[in-house]
């Protein structure tokens, strides 16, 4: 993948992609926090069906922290690794309270001492809720930059590498998510729509086959 290219992917998928955010539902920083956390593993649409009941009945840190760890892993039940989740969302929530003011921390070094909070999380957090230019590897990235030649790693943060070497700084705010939500709703896993693929006379899989 050469650099031009590369520009020549953001800009069309700037043309194409009118809001390149997280679909992760939430109603304040902590919350999208705690969203964040819950989707590891998950799909946005089986955390924002839990969320969309769960921050209507509780809204503050306190709510969740008298929720406790066994209640707050009944309420997301239906999601993967409910219990690992709940119980590290409580206590990230009582090192918010204790240590950050209830605020969620902006720096990445603050974000990874969190429990369950990894290098991805960290980067779609400071990213979402802080406008900084941080390139989140999910399952969805590292799919699409394998299948156009940006990276041939199979490690995240080697891809994130490859991507900050690769994509204009005009572009790194929003590469996450344009290769997320193309790869949600056109290049799906599964059966990708090739022919309607906006990108596809750049795409060396589509050109091979054709």
């Amino acid at each position: 993948m050469t650099k031009d290219k590369m520009l020549q992917i953001c800009r069309i998928f700037e043309k194409n992609i009118e809001e390149p955010k997280s679909e992760l539902k939430s109603c304040s920083d902590f919350s999208f926090l705690m969203a964040v956390v819950m989707s590891a593993q998950t799909t946005d649409v089986q955390v924002n069906k839990v969320t969309s009941k769960l921050f209507q009945k509780y809204k503050t840190i306190d709510d969740f922290l008298t929720l406790g760890e066994e209640k707050l892993a009944k309420e997301i039940s239906s999601i993967g690794l409910y219990k690992n989740k709940a119980k590290n969302i409580i206590k990230l929530l009582e090192i918010l309270k204790g240590k950050f003011n209830g605020k969620v921390p902006t720096s990445r070094e603050d974000l990874e001492s969190l429990p369950g909070v990894g290098r991805k999380t960290a980067n779609v957090v400071m990213n979402e809720l802080f406008n900084q230019p941080t390139i989140a590897v999910d399952t969805h990235v590292l799919r699409l930059c394998n299948i156009l030649g940006i990276s041939n790693s199979n490690n995240p943060i080697t891809v994130e590498k490859d991507l900050e070497k690769l994509v204009p700084d005009k572009y790194k705010k929003y590469i996450s998510n344009y290769l997320v939500l193309h790869g949600r709703y056109v290049c799906k896993a599964r059966k990708p729509n090739c022919e309607i693929c906006v990108i596809n006379r750049l795409c060396p899989k589509f050109i091979q086959s054709n």
